[in-house]
């Protein structure tokens, strides 16, 4: 059985990644079940394990820190739903693209629920949609709704996804999101309009139990 937390309270990052490596270790020994946690962040920029630092684009009052994840430099903060993952993979498919694969289908079969669209990108993790509001870069309107970051130990999951459901989308930008220049960043509300962070969560429980059976 999977556990659940919800947590309503911001969350200080660091002492969030000392609760998951403490819990994964309580995975692998067979002592705790999995954990789905749900949560929200102090604002922070984190670099992942693929980071450049010159993604940084300028000096920034909001605290910054290296983490252990996956992938690259990312914004934290109020207004973004954080779910992560502790699950354990030894007993099921071993294949780390298939579980990224089946997390980005969760995404959007949430997203769908709300009306919005959600489409993968060839060679991007994440989730991106159609926002006709801003044009990017390279003249696309593609930006990027839901980040992925993942570590594994031993076959144990850890870290997870972001949806930006109503996030200061200014603070994205101080950096080059996911280390991609040439697209940009948007959240639910800005699409749809307001929306209670509390029906997100019971979406992705229902929509959890469809995808990861």
């Amino acid at each position: 059985m999977v556990e659940w937390k919800f947590s309503e309270n911001l969350v200080d990052y660091v002492v969030a990644e000392e609760f998951m490596t403490e819990r994964v270790n309580h995975i692998i020994s067979h002592e705790k079940s999995e954990l789905i946690w749900m949560l929200e962040h102090h604002n922070i920029y984190t670099f992942g394990t693929s980071s450049n630092k010159t993604d940084l684009l300028k000096p920034s009052k909001i605290p910054t820190h290296k983490t252990k994840r996956g992938g690259q430099i990312t914004y934290h903060g109020p207004g973004q739903r954080v779910v992560y993952l502790l699950i354990d993979l030894r007993n099921k498919e071993r294949d780390v693209k298939k579980f990224v694969w089946l997390v980005e289908e969760w995404i959007i079969k949430v997203l769908k629920e709300f009306g919005i669209t959600g489409f993968r990108l060839n060679g991007l993790v994440g989730i991106w949609v159609e926002d006709k509001t801003s044009k990017n870069i390279d003249g696309s309107f593609h930006h990027k709704i839901a980040s992925i970051g993942l570590r594994i130990r031993k076959w144990v999951t850890y870290h997870g996804l972001s949806l930006n459901v109503n996030p200061n989308l200014e603070y994205f930008d101080n950096i080059v999101p996911c280390g991609v220049r040439d697209k940009g960043v948007t959240s639910v509300q800005k699409i749809i309009g307001a929306i209670c962070s509390k029906e997100i969560d019971e979406l992705f429980q229902k929509k959890y139990v469809e995808i990861f059976k």
